[in-house]
Order: C-alpha cells, then sequence, then structure tokens
C-alpha cells in the first residue's frame, strides 16, 4: 500500500522562553492532503509527527521527532500525515549522546568465520584416511620405502597390496562415504541462526576431531619413518603397505565414533521433555505453554522463535486501541458548557474551558470499565457484521466463475484476468472488513489479485480465499516475517549453560517481547491397582419418586 502526503514547510522562526522552567509552546503551519483516490491504494492509518525544538542551557538546539499512529476515520482510505512543530526549552547533554552501532556485520562475519573453521576441520579430517593409503603409493616416503639398504625385492613386498589389502580399501572406501555423508547431514546444513555463543556440544565434537586427527597423523609419521630403520638395526619387521592401510581404517571408525557421540548431544538428548515454558509475547499478552528438552539458553531461545513463528498470531499494533465507529466518536468529541449563575467570581473564558474539560474527565474516569466493556462489545458487534457480508460478497462472487475443459470454447480468461473481473464484486465488502480489523498495511491490492488468482487456478473455496484474512495465525502468514529476524536476547546467566528450574529469559524485537519462564515437570509416581472382578456386580434400588 502506498502513502501520499504532504509536509509543511520548518518555520525559521522560534523564540526562546523569557521565564526559565516553563515551555512556550508555538504552533506551526500543517498541512493536510487530500486521499488520492486512486483504486488499489489502501492505507490503515494516519501519522502524527511531533518535531519539537529544544533549547539547550548553552544555545543549542536539538531536534526530537516523536511519531504516533491516530485510529482513522472509517470513511476514508487515504493515509493523512499532519505534521505539528511545538517549542520547548529543554537541557540535553551533548555527552550522553550514543550513535547506533551496526552489529549486522560482526555477526556475519561471525557466522562465516566459524562455517569456515568448521569446514577446514572436517575436510582435513576426512580426507586424512584416504591420504594415509595414497601417500606411500605415491612415493611421498622415500627414505622409507625407497632405501638403499633394502634389496628390491623387499621394497615390492612393502608397497605390495594383495587380496586382503584390496579388500581392506573397499572397507575404508564404504566408510569413507559413510562419513561424508554423517558429516554432510550434521555440521555442513544451513544453520537456523546465528547465536551470540559458542554451541558447546558442537565445540567439544570439533575438538575430539582435531585432537584424534593430530594424534592420527602424529603416530602415522612415526610408524612409518621408525619402523625401516628399527626393521635394519634390530631385523625386526617392517611396516607394509597393508599395516598402514588398516590403520586408516582405524582412523576412519573413529571419526565415525566420533560423529555418534555428536549425534546424541546434539540431536537426540534434548528430545526427552524436562521441562515446560510459558511464553508470555507484550504489550498484547497472548501467551503459549510447551514442554522441552535439555537445551542451553541460547538454543531454548531458538526453539522458542520456531514456536511463536508458527503457533502464535500475527501481532497487530493498530488494534491497541479499539476503533470507534463514528457514533463513539461523537459522543467523545460533545462539549460541555458551564455557567456560573451567582456570578461571584469572575472567570476567563479560558479558565471556564479548562474546568469543563477536568470535570468531563472526571465523569469519564468513574465509568471507564463500563465504557471499555460496551466499546469492546460493539467493536466484536462490527467484526460479525462485516465478517458475515464478506463472506456473502465472497460466495457471491465465486457463483460467477466457472471452470471450463472445453477447449473449443471461446471467450475464455485465464486465471488472473478471471480474478480481475470478480474482484470489484468482493472488493467493497473486504475493504470495510480489513479496517475495521487494521489489516490494511499486510494485504495490498496486487497481492489480493494474486492470492484471489491461486484460489481460481486450484479450484479452493470462498472460505478458503478468506482463510488469509479472517484467521491472523501463524505469525510467518505475514510475508514481512519471512526475510530475516533479528531478536536480543536478555538473561541473567550465561547463555551457553542449559536451562534449569525458574529460569527467565526474555526476547526482544523492536515493540515485541517474548517473556520465557522455565519450569521443570513434575516426578510422576504410576503405581499399579488391582480391580478385583467380583466388584462389579451393581444393584437396582427403586423408590416411589424414581422414573423408570
Amino acid at each position: 500500500m502506498e502513502t501520499e502526503s504532504v509536509k509543511s514547510e520548518r518555520s525559521n522562526r522560534s523564540h526562546k522562553s523569557r521565564n526559565s522552567g516553563i515551555n512556550s509552546h508555538r504552533s506551526r503551519h500543517s498541512s493536510r492532503n487530500q486521499s488520492s483516490g486512486k483504486a488499489g491504494k489502501m492505507a490503515p492509518f494516519q501519522t502524527t509527527v511531533n518535531l519539537t525544538n529544544d533549547d539547550t542551557r548553552e544555545g543549542h538546539g536539538q531536534e526530537i521527532i516523536e511519531v504516533q499512529i491516530l485510529p482513522q476515520n472509517d470513511e476514508t482510505w487515504g493515509t493523512e500525515t499532519h505534521i505539528t512543530g511545538n517549542t520547548s526549552e529543554q537541557s540535553i547533554s551533548m555527552e550522553n549522546v550514543n550513535w547506533p552501532t551496526n552489529d549486522g556485520g560482526s555477526l556475519a562475519c561471525q557466522k562465516h568465520f566459524e562455517q569456515i573453521l568448521s569446514l577446514l576441520l572436517c575436510m582435513a579430517s576426512f580426507f586424512s584416511p584416504i591420504a594415509m593409503a595414497l601417500l606411500p603409493k605415491l612415493g611421498f616416503f622415500p627414505s622409507t620405502f625407497q632405501n638403499e639398504e633394502l634389496n628390491q625385492l623387499t621394497k615390492i613386498q612393502l608397497l605390495d597390496c594383495n587380496a586382503e589389502c584390496k579388500g581392506l580399501l573397499v572397507t575404508l572406501t564404504t566408510r569413507q562415504l559413510l562419513l561424508a555423508i554423517a558429516l554432510w547431514a550434521l555440521f555442513f546444513r544451513r544453520p537456523i541462526a546465528v547465536m551470540p555463543r559458542i554451541f558447546l556440544f558442537r565445540s567439544i565434537a570439533l575438538l575430539l576431531v582435531l585432537i584424534s586427527t593430530f594424534s592420527y597423523w602424529l603416530f602415522y609419521i612415526v610408524q612409518v619413518t621408525e619402523s625401516i630403520t628399527k626393521a635394519i638395526v634390530d631385523g625386526t619387521e617392517a611396516a607394509n603397505y597393508k599395516t598402514l592401510v588398516s590403520y586408516a581404517i582405524n582412523f576412519s571408525d573413529t571419526l565415525l565414533f566420533i560423529h555418534y557421540v555428536a549425534v546424541i548431544l546434539m540431536e537426540i538428548r534434548h528430545l526427552q521433555p524436562l521441562y515446560y515454558v510459558k511464553v508470555v509475547r507484550s504489550p498484547d499478552g497472548e501467551s503459549r505453554s510447551y514442554a522441552i528438552g535439555q537445551f542451553s539458553i541460547q538454543r531454548a531461545s531458538v526453539w522458542i522463535l520456531q514456536k511463536y513463528y508458527s503457533d502464535f498470531s500475527v501481532y497487530n499494533p493498530y488494534l491497541e486501541r479499539i476503533p470507534l465507529s463514528k457514533q463513539q466518536r461523537k459522543a467523545l468529541s460533545t462539549s460541555f458548557k458551564y455557567y456560573d449563575v451567582d456570578g461571584s467570581i469572575q472567570t476567563t473564558p479560558h479558565q471556564q474551558s479548562q474546568r469543563a474539560v477536568l470535570a468531563a474527565h472526571a465523569r469519564r474516569r468513574d465509568s471507564s470499565h463500563n465504557e471499555r466493556f460496551y466499546e469492546e462489545h460493539e467493536y466484536e458487534r462490527r467484526v460479525k457484521k462485516r465478517r458475515a457480508r464478506l463472506i456473502t460478497a465472497a460466495e457471491e462472487a465465486f457463483t460467477h466463475i466457472k471452470r471450463v475443459h472445453d477447449q473449443s470454447t471461446s471467450n475464455t480468461l485465464d486465471p488472473n484476468e478471471a480474478a480481475a473481473s470478480i474482484f470489484p464484486s468482493l472488493a467493497r465488502a473486504l475493504q470495510k472488513y480489513l479496517r475495521v480489523t487494521r489489516q490494511q498495511p499486510r494485504h495490498s491490492v496486487e497481492s489480493i489479485l494474486k492470492h484471489l488468482s491461486h484460489c481460481l487456478k486450484n479450484d479452493l473455496s470462498p472460505r478458503a480465499f478468506l482463510e488469509m484474512y479472517l484467521i491472523e495465525s501463524p505469525v510467518l502468514q505475514n510475508e514481512k516475517e519471512h526475510h530475516n529476524q533479528s531478536w536480543s536476547l536478555i538473561c541473567d546467566e550465561l547463555l551457553s549453560r542449559p536451562i534449569f528450574d525458574s529460569c527467565v529469559f526474555q526476547l526482544v524485537q523492536n515493540d515485541v517481547s517474548l517473556t520465557v519462564s522455565v519450569h521443570k515437570l513434575p516426578h510422576f509416581n504410576i503405581t499399579e491397582k488391582v480391580v478385583d472382578p467380583k466388584c462389579n456386580k451393581f444393584v437396582l434400588r427403586l423408590n416411589s419418586e424414581t422414573s423408570v
């Protein structure tokens, strides 16, 4: 949806207050544009921007911008922007100004650094068994396998690979293939979140891989270089190629066992529910409860966000204040007049208006709960009324479209043309419903036509078409939530520590916050109770008032 507004020019004239401690307010010229009236522009709210010129004690001025969302008139579609300027005197210290920092670059660097480090370590460990089997054949150890003190027959026997050795090579190839699939499934998948702290179990697995790779290479080099020397000096049997292939297979087995441990710690350990968490969203107070396993605090926050985007309804900030009807707005704008019948006190008209406003507010405060009750009841009635009209209009519009299977029929329409032809018949009812439920920022005319064309193409019913507008859940239904989302995690504990009973943390994004409280599930003691079959007998007792 597009918004058109005309901003008035800022006045260059501002006067400082003569008296200290008293704020003087000057109004500027405000202009309001008229709604353009073009089809397809649906704006759900009005915006007021206050530009406040603040003069410090040293004479330097700063400008503070305040944005306020105002309820929209039910009769207008356009977005009206009002700009008012107020000049006030405040003391602001320039030393308290903190420039906003951009953490996007650091998060991206952290994400890519961890991925590159894990990739290099996994690749080095994966290709190490293969290299151990190939290096002797490629002549990388000439001082060992091409030693001049060895005769030709001994050199051939050291590098010879018989049938048993070839079987070991096939075993090594198979295990390396399984290890490649395991590494791809566990370590090379796309991460769902960038967390502020390290993932402890993943780091432990990578550390074990690093230690194993270093240890096996160390013993491999020692085994290859010193075995020939000992064989020449002591006359012992030298390590042949079959021994090196068996050594590489043992290294591959070690990597597979480390992978099994990583799967247990990273993927299986948290499957058993140990806690239940209660998630409360502020400011609307919607809540959900889930059973959760043993996670760290930062991983639990990622798990909570996945549930939030799939289970919670879309938060609509424009419904914080209930939209009022024309009669309710007229009642709120009623003026009160007070007359001084005695005439004993001379009051100015300004003082009389202030007294009238204070008295009116006092009466409204006494009956605020009643007004709130009737406002909510009236709003629910209006929503149900607009909903019924929308369903009726959609059903009538869908009756004008019929799928044609005959290719020879002329004057046929494709799904886009059919959607554009029936949209005007339901546009007004849909417009009013979206306006009263404050959903217009999420649904443009183009998106509605695209959704209508999709429903016609797949033979969906009118209620299936209206499901997107009648049911405001989950959060991912909003297209704006499909991109990368940044949340701030607030907790008193270290984020890499596991969750515990009575643990509380908070996730914050702009004006929305999710407060998560963790509680331990109770221990269940189930005992067996045997019922005697002889006890399953009954006696019917009747009296004069019993009806049979």
